[in-house]
């Protein structure tokens, strides 16, 4: 049986800035599998990591990411507001996590930020760097725009998709498939055993968001979900027994 994948949420953002190098950094040492993160494009068409579309929670800055170049947003302060000791952390370049990921078997889940604002392009850029680096195994795209999933799917059917969804999807492994997609990314609390189990009948795995709760944890793990999103990797990480760096 394949180990459950370990998905650090916007990287350790339990302990250090959410979608940081610091906080994918610090996820690895805590025993993460894989890093979930948030996709969006600048005013110059770069990938970028961040989760919400104003800069002004993380970043300081009310203004919108796509009203900003690259280097522009790269001179913004996105620790401070953590803590002190995380100040001068920067947004990354997608291509930034890729290599990280390139070192090592880190799976990837890259979620595209493109519900509230429909990035024109953003499917093919993030096809093409991930394809660049050879990391299609790897990856796995999610979104809340299903659109969006779908058009993915059809430039690259050999990178996995999930569909991103909160509650009251009945039979989700049914829809998720008629979007060729391979994995349902459910609110926690939208995910039974039961279902768990008929959706794997179909070839569909879960990857519940976002589970801090180590009792949650536990009875995912017992369900047979696939993948658990989460704030803090090394509480999953010691419930399955991971030595941490």
């Amino acid at each position: 049986m394949n180990r459950v994948v370990n998905f650090a949420h916007r990287g350790a953002s339990g302990y250090c800035p959410e979608n940081t190098m610091e906080a994918f950094e610090h996820a690895l040492q805590l025993g993460a599998t894989g890093i979930e993160t948030d996709v969006q494009l600048t005013k110059d068409g770069k990938l970028v990591l961040i989760h919400d579309e104003n800069l002004k929670r993380t970043a300081g800055s009310d203004r919108m990411v796509q009203e900003l170049t690259a280097k522009e947003l790269r001179q913004l302060d996105a620790g401070s507001w953590f803590g002190e000791e995380f100040q001068g952390a920067h947004i990354p370049l997608l291509e930034e996590l890729l290599d990280l990921a390139s070192q090592n078997s880190v799976i990837l889940n890259l979620e595209l930020k493109n519900s509230m604002i429909p990035y024109d392009g953003m499917e093919e850029l993030v096809i093409e760097a991930v394809r660049s680096r050879g990391l299609e195994e790897q990856v796995v795209i999610s979104s809340f725009n299903h659109y969006s999933l779908v058009r993915c799917h059809q430039l690259a059917p050999e990178i996995r998709t999930g569909i991103l969804y909160i509650e009251g999807l009945y039979r989700p492994w049914d829809y998720a498939l008629s979007l060729g997609a391979t994995a349902l990314h459910a609110y926690s609390k939208a995910v039974q055993p039961e279902w768990v189990r008929e959706a794997a009948v179909s070839g569909l795995v879960y990857h519940p968001w976002t589970v801090n709760q180590e009792e949650e944890m536990k009875s995912l793990l017992q369900a047979g979900v696939a993948g658990i999103i989460t704030d803090y990797p090394d509480k999953l990480a010691r419930l399955q027994g991971i030595h941490q760096v």
